[in-house]
């Protein structure tokens, strides 16, 4: 069967035609009414276009890159300040509503404690554990560290490689 002897069984109106005389009912204007741009040939607007005033895409501040709706603002809390903060107590539970505590390696500890908290980084995990505690890490989402966080372990990844003997 030819394609041009393919028909449809939906019935469609015929698409009008227009200027073809005034007994057509679309004659004399064809439907584009009198004198201006949208009357002539071509004469359409750019999409955007709101009658010469600044467009609102043009109203708008020139923001580089974008804002990730999925990052995590952690509030920050090293194990050399844990012993100070939480003197005679043996468990902790670091928590906040609007804000996640991530507990990170930074300074010393010798006290063991139980710590539940919501992220914690690997040497942080490995202080704790070494001065006999343990760490409950309760979000076991994995988001992306920030640059901050990453640059505190490289520093520190740098730090342990001087301080270890050469042989």
């Amino acid at each position: 069967m030819p394609l041009t002897e393919l028909s449809s069984k939906i019935k469609r109106p015929a698409k009008k035609r227009v200027g073809r005389g005034n007994g057509s009912g679309m004659g004399t204007y064809a439907g584009r009414g009198q004198k201006g741009q949208t009357s002539r040939s071509g004469g359409k607007r750019r999409p955007g276009f709101e009658g010469g005033q600044t467009p609102f895409a043009q109203k708008m501040p020139k923001l580089r890159g974008f804002k990730n709706p999925n990052h995590l603002d952690y509030l920050a809390i090293n194990v050399g300040d844990l012993e100070e903060k939480f003197k005679g107590q043996k468990e902790i539970t670091l928590s906040n509503k609007r804000k996640p505590f991530k507990l990170l390696g930074n300074g010393e500890i010798t006290t063991a404690f139980k710590i539940t908290v919501d992220k914690a980084s690997a040497s942080a995990i490995e202080k704790v554990t070494k001065a006999g505690g343990s760490v409950e890490v309760v979000n076991k989402k994995v988001e992306k560290t920030s640059k901050k966080d990453k640059k505190e372990v490289k520093s520190k990844a740098e730090e342990s490689k001087e301080e270890s003997p050469k042989e």
